[in-house]
């Protein structure tokens, strides 16, 4: 079964030809040219990943990220035009797990598309990981702090997991990036930052520990 890909962009050429080249590689591309119609796409579909622009009509990519994580963890990509700063920060801020800047090429969009999917697949055969009253189930997905099941998005569970696998063990950002987001190459650490933050008011402020001028650990 082919994954499906809702695409909300008000631009019609880029949401053509990024549909296209979606379509091209064996995705099913749902589109959408303004962030309202997005949304009703989203409540009435059953999409395996986002795509959403930040500038869009009626309701902005930022506010259609933040109503989407209201009731599903479904992966969500960003699209920045400009790659700003403020656009990026409030994207990850919203729930988005990660983003691009356009144009983007295919490869690397298609890069980043199945990067996030993967974040979503169970690891087989890996057991419960427990840390004081926190405990990870990587096979079912799920994230339990002190008997209470808590709610991670992809990325968010699969940063959780990297830091589960090394307890104790500072990992600095270029690392994070290479094993949660896949990145081959330096990509933003602002990614890594804010997807700690997020995960830090999930599972407890302080159990994910900074040791500043070099990156994060797990507390044992």
């Amino acid at each position: 079964m082919s994954v499906s890909v809702l695409l909300v962009e008000d631009d019609e050429v880029i949401r053509k030809s990024v549909g296209m080249a979606l379509e091209r590689y064996g995705y099913r591309v749902d589109p959408a040219a303004d962030g309202l119609t997005g949304l009703e796409r989203f409540h009435a579909g059953d999409h395996d990943l986002l795509l959403l622009d930040v500038m869009l009509p009626g309701l902005d990519g930022i506010g259609l990220c933040r109503r989407v994580r209201e009731s599903s963890l479904v992966p969500i990509l960003m699209m920045s035009a400009r790659g700003d700063a403020l656009d990026v920060v409030s994207g990850l801020e919203a729930g988005a797990d990660d983003y691009v800047v356009k144009p983007a090429d295919t490869s690397v969009l298609v890069a980043r598309i199945r990067a996030l999917l993967r974040r979503a697949t169970p690891a087989p055969g890996t057991p419960r990981l427990v840390f004081g009253d926190l405990t990870v189930d990587p096979e079912a997905l799920e994230v339990y702090v002190a008997g209470e099941q808590i709610s991670l998005a992809p990325t968010e569970l699969r940063l959780l997991l990297e830091f589960a696998a090394n307890p104790g063990i500072v990992l600095d950002r270029q690392t994070l990036l290479r094993n949660v987001w896949d990145y081959g190459w330096d990509g933003d650490s602002r990614v890594v930052d804010l997807c700690v933050q997020r995960l830090r008011r999930k599972v407890g402020a302080d159990r994910v520990e900074t040791v500043r001028g070099f990156g994060y650990k797990l507390r044992r």
